[in-house]
């Protein structure tokens, strides 16, 4: 009876529907910004179908973002901005260098891992593509690497500002779907650094193969002491990220908190240290205000919309579609893969999460997919998306700030998509990855 109901609402889906649709896809086509697309295409579906009354949309969007959880998102993009102005963002690059310094390609290793550095404390994914870009792109053209690659390796490597904990991408999908953001931390924990190791992997193989970087890497002892003058002059930068990942991780912070600590601590150590100053703070919080209206607006409007197709039926008439075409799990998790990388192309992060969490959620519970797995696989899936030719985000910030040819910057990051997707089929096909570290009741 269930199955035949379902099938009904999938037949009944009109013009109520597909009318929306098409409005949202001529408006990205005319470069409307994603918030007003995804407005105008809500209110029209509310209006349209009956399914919410219009009197209540206004109410749905304060109600929307009035969440605790998000008051995370604010704090953490200012911790990035924070992070860059202060120049510490400059000491992980230095210890990151001295890390990898043993090694040939130590310099794009370093990059790679900058780039997770900053993720680990910004949470933001095009954020860390430029600000990480601007200060080693030239350095890696210098270096021996070509212009496009140098930028698709720092595209891959920005890709874990999404998927290395704390995430925005994370807290913004916990708030969606009633999990709790701490737990989806802990559980990308593992993920994420092996995303970090598939894109180091695929540096140091093509690396091999094209000899970008001349030279060796240091003798041990040469390493040893460039490590500790790297840590000697910047051992202080750490003490931010330290701060967020204990008091997450230990259960001393919620996100919200661990990130209004972060904030305080890199304006206190700006200060002692003097690269920060009262006159800064304008500017700051400005760029951190600019980048916060992006993503507010597209949730508020975003969540609306999620409840209106959730009423007519589309989720339960999409799953109701695609098990009547097979009802393998391996097939729809692939299905499922296919269309959060496409996704991931072509939109941002928080638009993508909260129109097709609550879609594709209940054709994971059909698989019998567990629900923090589920989650791990769509950020680490859209994570690619970031970084897929020829229309992933990242190209385009690096593309932007170099003014290289974006398809050629596309063409070099093939390799890295290929190793990154390798680790998002055995998220999904592995729940073990996911849930290792997360406590029974979870698993």
């Amino acid at each position: 009876m269930l199955f035949q109901q379902l099938q009904e609402q999938t037949v009944e889906l009109g013009w109520s529907f597909y009318g929306p649709v098409l409005l949202f896809v001529a408006l990205c086509a005319l470069g409307v910004p994603v918030w007003a697309v995804i407005g105008a295409s809500a209110a029209a579906l509310i209006w349209w179908s009956g399914a919410v009354p219009m009197s209540l949309l206004g109410e749905s969007l304060f109600s929307g973002i009035d969440a605790f959880a998000l008051t995370a998102v604010p704090l953490f993009i200012l911790t990035g901005d924070v992070l860059v102005r202060t120049g510490l963002s400059r000491k992980f690059l230095d210890v990151a260098e001295a890390l990898t310094s043993w090694g040939k390609g130590g310099f794009g290793s370093a990059t790679v891992l900058v780039c997770g550095m900053f993720a680990a404390i910004s949470g933001s994914d095009a954020a860390g593509a430029a600000a990480v870009g601007r200060m080693t792109i030239a350095r890696l053209v210098e270096a021996g690497y070509p212009r496009p690659y140098a930028c698709a390796l720092v595209a891959a490597g920005a890709c874990t500002g999404i998927l290395i904990p704390p995430s925005i991408a994370y807290i913004i999908i916990g708030l969606v779907l009633g999990i709790s953001a701490s737990t989806l931390f802990l559980a990308a924990l593992v993920p994420g650094l092996l995303i970090l190791v598939s894109i180091l992997v695929t540096n140091t193989v093509v690396n091999l193969r094209y000899g970008y970087e001349g030279g060796g890497g240091l003798g041990l002892r040469d390493w040893l002491a460039q490590l500790g003058r790297a840590l000697r002059s910047g051992w202080y930068a750490f003490i931010v990220p330290g701060i967020i990942f204990y008091g997450i991780f230990s259960g001393q912070f919620t996100p919200t908190e661990a990130g209004a600590t972060a904030v305080v601590v890199t304006i206190a150590i700006g200060f002692v240290i003097g690269t920060l100053r009262l006159a800064d703070f304008p500017q700051m919080l400005v760029s951190s205000a600019k980048v916060n209206g992006v993503i507010l607006p597209i949730i508020a409007f975003s969540l609306p919309l999620a409840q209106a197709l959730a009423i007519m039926g589309v989720p339960q008439g999409f799953v109701t579609s695609v098990t009547s075409l097979t009802d393998q799990p391996w097939i729809l998790i692939l299905l499922m893969i296919g269309i959060l990388v496409a996704a991931g192309c072509v939109m941002e992060t928080t638009p993508n999460i909260v129109i097709l969490a609550p879609i594709l959620k209940p054709l994971a519970d059909n698989i019998g997919m567990n629900d923090i797995q589920f989650c791990v696989m769509m950020i680490t899936a859209l994570g690619v998306g970031f970084i897929t030719p020829p229309l992933g985000l990242n190209l385009f910030v690096t593309a932007g700030i170099t003014g290289e040819s974006i398809l050629r910057i596309a063409w070099r990051a093939v390799p890295f998509v290929i190793f990154m997707l390798i680790v998002t089929l055995l998220i999904a096909y592995v729940p073990a990855i996911s849930t290792s570290l997360l406590p029974e009741i979870y698993r």
